[in-house]
């Protein structure tokens, strides 16, 4: 659609329901960027602008790895967290980089980007797919700029990955107690307290493994930096004695690095796996115990706003996947309210 006040500016939609504004120069489109974050006056300034200056010619492009270390790169790295920053350059030294980096930025095809996906997916699906994510994002910023005039990665689409979340049961919990009761002493006495913790606080590993004295308040965790920022974590009083056990010791976090003391331990909780295959619940991760904790929280009633603050979701849409677990609750619920209006249908 082109633009009726200059006739080489156009309008693209793209399949997405992307719109952006492409223009014309020399008989090669540029895209200038989303309308959302351009408006109309904008678009014809810049339009006219390269109509004067010209673009860089094809062979000015630069290659990926050029393009992803500065100028894609400073347009997130002051404005995300650390934790966030640290992800995503590790994603590009180990990932990205090695596969795409010399290759100029418009010689990176589909097939190419499918062939590497392929090879990292039969290996970690999952990483794949944060890597494939990260990849996509990072030639949407070069589409946004007119370094090329599609995004490859666009259409290659993720690994599936199920959609089912495993809970432990009630007799399962009970196991899981008495064998972390079993390893409470001794050299395994820190994970023992760690995984309780998991259990008990529904709190991301991180969140726990990294936990500083300084965070403590009582019968609140007040986490400074979680996966969505500063939170409260609110206690139980089996929680709250762990905490406070551990509290007796020295240093600047709760659960030390028995190698170096000023650094937070690895939170690499070999007791997990041995306990797993203890109590025979080796398809349970980790991150399940956060799980268990939402589901448990849903079953005994409580709202699932409230269930999305004691998780730190940043949205309770999050927190919906949670919501079948007190099927059996609605549904007794709706055997009692059935019988009472058939008895008032009844006496009527």
């Amino acid at each position: 659609m082109q633009d009726s006040a200059v006739p080489s500016l156009s309008l693209r939609v793209y399949p997405t329901g992307t719109k952006t504004w492409t223009c014309t120069v020399a008989g090669r489109k540029v895209s200038l960027g989303r309308i959302e974050l351009m408006p109309a006056c904008a678009a014809r300034r810049e339009c006219h602008r390269l109509q004067v200056e010209g673009v860089a010619p094809v062979w000015d492009l630069p290659t990926y790895r050029g393009f992803a270390l500065d100028m894609w790169h400073k347009t997130w790295s002051t404005r995300c967290k650390p934790s966030t920053v640290r992800g995503r350059d590790h994603i590009l030294a180990r990932q990205l980089l090695p596969a795409f980096g010399a290759l100029r930025i418009d010689r990176i095809t589909r097939q190419i980007i499918e062939d590497w996906f392929a090879a990292y997916s039969a290996s970690a699906p999952g990483g794949a797919n944060h890597a494939l994510k990260l990849l996509r994002q990072s030639l949407n910023f070069a589409l946004e700029r007119g370094l090329i005039d599609s995004n490859p990665a666009g259409f290659v689409l993720p690994n599936r990955r199920a959609r089912l979340t495993r809970f432990l049961s009630r007799d399962e919990i009970a196991r899981l107690n008495a064998a972390l009761d079993r390893h409470s002493a001794g050299r395994t006495g820190v994970q023992a307290d760690i995984i309780r913790l998991l259990l008990l606080t529904g709190c991301r590993k991180s969140e726990i493994t990294h936990l500083r004295r300084s965070e403590v308040d009582g019968s609140r965790l007040r986490l400074e930096d979680s996966k969505t920022g500063p939170r409260i974590v609110y206690l139980s009083a089996e929680a709250r004695a762990i905490v406070e056990r551990r509290m007796r010791g020295a240093g600047a976090y709760l659960f030390p690095s028995p190698r170096n003391p000023a650094r937070p331990g690895s939170g690499g909780l070999r007791l997990w796996y041995r306990i797993r295959r203890e109590i025979g619940i080796e398809d349970v991760r980790l991150h399940d115990l956060r799980h268990s904790y939402a589901s448990q929280s849903v079953m005994a009633g409580i709202p699932l706003p409230v269930v999305s603050k004691l998780l730190g979701h940043s949205q309770v849409t999050m927190t919906l996947r949670y919501a079948h677990s007190a099927d059996k609750d609605v549904e007794a619920a709706a055997e009692r309210v059935g019988a009472r209006i058939a008895g008032l249908l009844w006496s009527g």
